[in-house]
């Protein structure tokens, strides 16, 4: 079965949509590889102008990391392995020459608040539930998602919603300005209304727009901060905190099925 699928959307936007409506479409290690192949393609061809991250269904964007594939991870080692790869795909989610569409079609929580993150316009689900619930499972964001968020959004905000670690509605998110808009209809349907102008802009224009949000950031340091996040989260993996709040997550999704 394949993860996921990356697909060109009229002749300048691609669009990766990860395809594991099963399991809320977690990431996995597949997921990941695919991420990374479309990332490469959005730096190769200057013909796009926009990259689209989605998901498949209604249900789910992205439930962060497979927890059913990574929890043979013990050690903080083993984890980190797995943080660093997701972390360098994510440094480069945020960096693309492109401007970086999140298109939340269901809730998200964990690393796909992350990968949300990464994204430089937010559009969601209004049914959805949306949270870095990472605290929760007594760890923090381990793919530089923590990061991403102190460099975009005010501090004080950002470091609420991580430390909180609660998930809330869609309203609420918007309210805090990390959604850009929300929407109830076709997630595609919707974006082709709402990202009409820039999908018929010429890709060099976004193009010089991104470069101009990147020199906002502080990019000589920013994927050294980001696995220094991830080295620190899997400190905290290989806790015994940690381990208990996975086997009981796992426990309460097998007795719900």
């Amino acid at each position: 079965m394949e993860d996921y699928k990356i697909e060109r959307l009229n002749k300048n936007v691609l669009v990766f949509t990860i395809t594991r409506e099963h399991v809320l479409n977690a990431v996995n290690d597949n997921v990941m590889e695919g991420l990374k192949e479309a990332c490469d393609l959005i730096k190769k061809d200057r013909e796009y102008a926009l990259f689209v991250i989605t998901g498949e269904g209604e249900k789910a964007f992205c439930s962060g990391g497979d927890l059913r594939e990574f929890h043979t991870l013990h050690t903080a080692k083993q984890s980190f392995q797995m943080l660093q790869k997701m972390t360098h795909i994510l440094y480069d989610l945020a960096t693309l020459p492109v401007p970086v569409v999140g298109l939340l079609n269901g809730s998200a929580v964990g690393g796909g608040m992350e990968i949300a993150a990464a994204c430089d316009i937010r559009y969601a689900n209004e049914k959805g539930k949306y949270g870095f619930i990472q605290a929760s499972l007594a760890i923090t964001t381990g793919w530089g998602g923590g990061t991403l968020l102190l460099e975009k959004f005010p501090p004080h905000i950002a470091l609420e919603w991580l430390a909180k670690g609660e998930k809330r509605t869609a309203f609420d998110w918007q309210n805090d300005r990390f959604f850009n808009n929300l929407f109830s209809e076709d997630p595609f349907a919707f974006f082709e209304k709402e990202c009409h102008s820039m999908i018929n802009n010429q890709s060099e224009v976004l193009r010089s727009y991104k470069q101009l949000l990147l020199q906002k950031f502080n990019l000589p340091t920013l994927l050294e901060r980001m696995l220094t996040e991830s080295q620190n989260c899997s400190v905290l993996w290989e806790s015994e905190a940690h381990h208990e709040a996975v086997h009981l997550f796992l426990d309460k999704n097998r007795k719900t099925k």
